[in-house]
């Protein structure tokens, strides 16, 4: 019996719905880490492509993560020479956090191995399925409480 023929609950397909939301994006940062950045690092990378230098506590606020777990990611981007961490011209005792240029050339790689991950994935549905799915997301955006401006 498909799932369409039987009556799923709301709480059977949220369940189902998050367990393949985890999965794929297992599929996705693992593509992408093959390729050189981890989808947790790439998503760091993107904000500081789009927002320029900015103080750690303002990337923390942008990713929605604890200002520590930044910092420990930052840190180590910078280890790797893609990001660089310098003195607040306006506050002596903040640092901004800003992509380098090797930052920006692994941006770009690891963008490209999620996009072909993503294409991989997505690209076995026809048209329509993508469009009905595109509309599904978005009514399940509009239903979720506080939900992210970016989503």
């Amino acid at each position: 019996m498909t799932a369409s023929a039987r009556k799923a609950t709301p709480e059977e397909v949220g369940l189902r719905y998050l367990a393949l939301g985890y999965h794929l994006r297992k599929v996705v940062d693992e593509g992408m880490t093959a390729g050189g950045l981890s989808l947790a690092r790439t998503k760091v990378l993107q904000a500081l492509d789009r927002l320029g230098a900015v103080r750690q506590s303002t990337l923390a606020q942008e990713l929605g993560q604890a200002p520590r777990s930044v910092t420990q990611s930052v840190e180590a981007l910078d280890r790797a020479g893609l990001v660089e961490r310098a003195a607040d011209p306006d506050d002596g005792r903040s640092k901004l956090v800003r992509l380098t240029p090797k930052g920006a050339e692994a941006l770009a790689a690891g963008t490209a191995a999620g996009e072909k991950v993503l294409r991989e994935v997505f690209g076995t549905m026809r048209r329509e399925q993508l469009a009905d799915l595109d509309e599904l997301l978005d009514t399940l955006k509009a239903g979720l409480p506080g939900a992210a401006r970016d989503l």
